[in-house]
């Protein structure tokens, strides 16, 4: 544990704790009274209603859509599976102000439904929703499809034998095996979306406001840094007690779960349903996921010639202080970087939280460890600024500064993905090879790590994806002269004009191949490499 504590001790809550502590303390006095005034504002109170609900409604509607294609990627096999896999994880990776102007395209005034049906949901939750469930479709089909097809279905089967309808063996053998993996699924989904910032800032218009829409207007737009402090510390306060919730109710559930190779389980679809799920499946990723991609696609290739691309190759001298197409080598070296620091330290803290003797303390590790998931960007990257600025600290000026501010985000995805399959390790295992003479590193080498190198790819794909696309702390940290993606499509868009429109949705189609071809290597290197590991 060591080594997440220090770095969570360093980089998150050092940072957080002075910035919030800047925003109560001005002129020499401390101004908690703030928080009464602040609260009591009927405008307040609907912020924290809206971003309370509309969260609540995207989590259960980003499960309905992506549970049944969670089975779908576990249990069946068809050609271009892994393909199609990589295709799903695209969205995750896209910067959220990327994802509510392609929503808008579609949805918006001059949008495909204005055109075709003249349906406009733009400044509607409709939209909201439906972008967010576009974000986060993967999370549910990555992380409880992941530990899913690691389940031995012989269990469905015998119950099945025993007399059991298919739904009734379902529900009583297979749904409580997944359910800690759906309980993190829904736990990142509702994090994600209860901090919502770009989608709810493009797509909702005045009429809706997040409690991160509403912090990051009170810290950049109206410079009120104790009002955007309260916010701060109630949006912390609300993920903390959300996150004590899910650790006492989840944990109860996991134990030892009968784990196998998982090109066992997958078989091609056999009967008319599994053939219907199939093809339902693949229109609703048609429709949800790709057709909004298609969108970026077409917005980019609107000019001919290919002008907005070889735009990218040139420097205006305006926006950027090099070529925005230097974003592309930036960000992918600090994904990569950023992964790295990702699954070294949500890897430890994982095989810590599975230690039978672990105390209280080292469990109740595990909830701080997805604060980073529910506290606001904006405030991790002001913090960066003002903590990290003096020695021994001073990495404002370092290039490493970014990917650790990724690496934050990185690092309650590994721990989620990992810890439900080294929970499932019978405990017995390990120790008969303890009794046999196995040092713990051989136990870890012999018996952990061949059931978790699965979890550990996907763990350290969605660390790669979540640091490609994140911009709420980057968009504050990164150099004029070294900007990552992200943050170069954001900059283009903020500024009028059809070229920096076009270069936009350039940028973001590059991003969206970087990512699709990378994911598709992962998945490559996953079966090829480690069997269905």
């Amino acid at each position: 544990m060591a080594v997440p504590v220090v770095f969570f001790a360093v980089f998150f809550a050092y940072p957080v704790v002075a910035i919030v502590l800047r925003g109560f303390h001005a002129d020499g006095h401390w101004h908690f009274g703030r928080v009464a005034d602040v609260l009591g504002d009927p405008d307040v109170g609907h912020v924290l209603w809206f971003t309370l609900w509309q969260a609540l409604a995207s989590t259960g509607l980003t499960l309905l859509v992506a549970l049944p294609a969670a089975y779908v990627f576990a249990r069946l096999h068809f050609p271009g599976k892994q393909a199609l896999r990589a295709v799903v994880t695209v969205p995750f990776v896209l910067p959220t102000v990327v994802v509510g102007t392609a929503f808008l395209a579609l949805v918006g005034r001059g949008g495909l439904l204005d055109d075709l049906w003249g349906v406009r949901l733009d400044t509607t939750v409709w939209a909201i929703l439906l972008a967010h469930v576009f974000f986060n479709y993967a999370v549910v089909v990555r992380t409880v499809g992941g530990l899913w097809a690691q389940l031995d279905p012989r269990q469905e089967e015998a119950a099945r034998m025993l007399g059991a309808s298919r739904f009734a063996a379902w529900r009583r053998v297979t749904l409580p095996a997944l359910a800690p993996a759906v309980a993190a699924a829904s736990l990142m989904v509702f994090l994600f979306t209860f901090t919502s910032f770009g989608v709810v800032q493009i797509l909702g218009g005045p009429a809706f406001s997040t409690l991160e829409v509403e912090i990051y207007r009170q810290t950049a737009e109206i410079f009120d840094l104790s009002t955007a402090a309260v916010l701060t510390v109630v949006q912390f306060a609300a993920v903390a007690l959300i996150l004590f919730v899910h650790a006492r109710t989840v944990r109860r559930r996991e134990g030892a779960l009968r784990l196998v190779d998982a090109s066992v389980t997958a078989r091609r679809p056999r009967g008319a349903g599994q053939w219907a799920l199939l093809a339902g499946v693949l229109a609703t990723v048609a429709v949800l996921v790709v057709l909004p991609l298609a969108v970026l696609v077409q917005r980019s290739l609107d000019a001919p010639g290919f002008r907005y691309y070889r735009a990218l190759t040139r420097d205006d001298g305006g926006t950027f202080l090099v070529p925005p197409i230097n974003a592309i080598g930036n960000s992918l070296l600090y994904a990569v970087v950023a992964t790295v620091f990702a699954v070294l330290v949500g890897g430890l803290a994982a095989a810590a939280l599975t230690r039978r003797d672990a105390g209280r303390l080292v469990r109740g590790f595990d909830a701080l460890l997805m604060l980073p998931l529910g506290v606001s960007a904006v405030t991790v990257g002001f913090g960066f600024l003002i903590a990290l600025d003096r020695p021994p600290l001073d990495l404002r000026a370092s290039w490493i500064i970014v990917p650790l501010a990724q690496a934050l985000v990185g690092v309650p995805f590994v721990v989620r993905t990992m810890l439900p399959v080294l929970r499932g390790v019978d405990e017995r295992l390990r120790e008969a090879a303890a009794v046999l003479g196995a040092s713990p590193w051989r136990v870890w080498r012999e018996v952990d790590l061949p059931m978790v190198r699965r979890a550990l790819l996907v763990a350290a794909g969605f660390a790669f994806a979540v640091s490609l696309g994140e911009f709420g702390a980057t968009v504050f940290i990164a150099r004029p002269d070294n900007p990552t993606l992200p943050v170069a499509v954001a900059r283009l868009l903020s500024r009028p004009g059809d070229l920096n429109y076009g270069q936009a949705m350039a940028l973001s189609t590059i991003l969206m191949v970087v990512c699709a071809v990378s994911l598709l290597v992962l998945e490559r290197l996953r079966t090829d490499r480690t069997g269905e590991f």
